[in-house]
């Protein structure tokens, strides 16, 4: 957590209104220009005479991201790269995306990248001698500068600004004394900012995977600690407590292949992730479509993805809807035999998922498929109803707590980026006055 805040760091003595709404008061002394009599834009380009043999590695701006920079690069020729593999960069530029401008994909130019090859679609600013080019970079990465480009950017799908609107974006010039200071306290602070946002996801992983285990060992094994087990004789089950049963899927569950009249019903998709879930809850383009004829479940159904079973993909549905005719569909013969929440996490544990991947069949690993004869060849072993209900029971309590636990340190993080943000923001405009000596802020 923030020790002290950014709010409590020393002003500078007088401020100056810089005129620019987006960058607000400056410190006295400072000033503030035009990108374009700061630094130079785009001054390099690759000839359409390379050679066509030239191995390139190409940056698009998808590879780029404001919090980690350049992420990949991708290999080509020169003949066979994108036609928008164009600009080129030295170390200490800092290269700014002029489309899809809300991407924000923005980097320092590293000297491990210096001969990379950058899309059309970056400008690449080149800092002149009066300024740092770190602090630069710094400034050009903060809320004061991208602030500026969303004003100006022009469309609403597609936002781009084009070279010469972005040469007219201000840009804060502080002392070459404190730029240098600003630029190592920037350094500093954000990498101990980094370094405590990477523990608390490290914890985070931690947390699901104690959900997993606590998931898996209480389908699989029950409650009772000191319980007699016995070997299953099943590979994928294992031992399991001696009063469980095991039998085929066939004795269990009978396949529906119902049919939708009109489509009219939710739509519904189902994943290794989220299993049977809404598809208007998913973050996709719905477009209309004639969904008549397709299978319909009901609630409590198992549905099964067969092309990416082996990845888990499946669940029993909450809702009844409609799913695409590739879904297998499952409906409890002996009805409620089941804890629908308990069949889900049951079938979702290591070693069904490995079951199958070992059974089902394609050509390549990302083709492979899972079909209902499988499924009905599987055994299952399974407790009482009863106790399925009391292991759901119990395990929700402790998964509940180990939500919240994830939820707490999701909120810390995301704390933690918006201090980030803002702390860059303020140091680079001149709103906090940085310390010569510099102490950590963090605990």
């Amino acid at each position: 957590m923030i020790k002290n805040s950014f709010l409590e760091m020393p002003e500078y003595k007088q401020y100056v209104d810089s005129g620019i709404d987006r960058i607000g008061k400056i410190p006295m002394g400072w000033s503030v220009k035009k990108l374009k009599f700061c630094a130079e834009i785009n001054s390099r380009t690759l000839p359409e005479n390379t050679s066509a043999k030239r191995t390139i590695n190409y940056v698009d701006i998808g590879s780029v991201s404001l919090v980690n920079g350049i992420e990949k690069s991708e290999t080509f020729t020169f003949s066979e790269s994108p036609s928008r593999a164009r600009r080129l960069a030295k170390a200490g530029d800092t290269i700014v995306s002029t489309v899809r401008t809300y991407l924000k994909a923005i980097s320092f130019i590293e000297e491990e990248h210096k001969d990379y090859v950058f899309s059309t679609g970056f400008a690449v600013l080149s800092p002149r001698l009066e300024l740092n080019s770190k602090y630069f970079a710094r400034f050009i990465k903060s809320n004061a500068f991208t602030q500026q480009v969303d004003d100006i950017a022009k469309g609403m799908s597609y936002p781009a600004i084009n070279s010469s609107e972005l040469s007219n974006m201000y840009v804060v010039i502080a002392p070459e004394s404190s730029q240098v200071a600003i630029a190592n306290f920037l350094d500093k602070k954000t990498a101990q900012i980094d370094e405590a946002v990477a523990i608390k996801q490290q914890q985070i992983e931690l947390l699901k995977e104690r959900k997993q285990i606590i998931i898996q060992q209480a389908v699989t094994q029950g409650l009772a600690p000191n319980v007699p087990m016995k070997d299953s004789g099943v590979d994928w089950i294992g031992r399991i407590p001696k009063h469980w049963e095991v039998k085929r899927a066939k004795y269990l569950f009978d396949e529906i292949d119902e049919r939708s009249v009109n489509g009219d019903e939710e739509l519904l998709s189902v994943s290794h992730i989220t299993g049977v879930t809404p598809r208007s809850e998913k973050n996709v383009t719905m477009i209309a479509e004639d969904y008549s004829g397709s299978k319909t479940c009901k609630k409590n159904d198992l549905v099964m993805n067969i092309m990416w079973a082996w990845m888990g993909a499946l669940g029993v549905s909450e809702r009844p809807g409609i799913v695409s005719s590739a879904y297998s569909i499952f409906r409890q013969k002996p009805l409620n035999i089941f804890n629908p929440v308990y069949l889900e996490w049951l079938l979702k544990t290591v070693g069904y998922i490995e079951h199958y991947n070992k059974v089902s069949t394609g050509l390549h690993s990302s083709r492979l498929r899972f079909y209902s004869r499988m499924f009905f060849d599987m055994e299952i072993g399974f407790p009482c109803r009863n106790e399925q209900d009391q292991i759901v029971a119990h395990v929700e309590v402790q998964s509940n707590k180990i939500d919240q636990a994830v939820k707490l340190q999701l909120q810390q993080i995301e704390k933690l980026k918006e201090y980030k943000t803002i702390l860059i923001n303020s140091a680079v405009t001149g709103k906090i006055k940085v310390p010569q000596k510099q102490e950590s802020i963090l605990n």
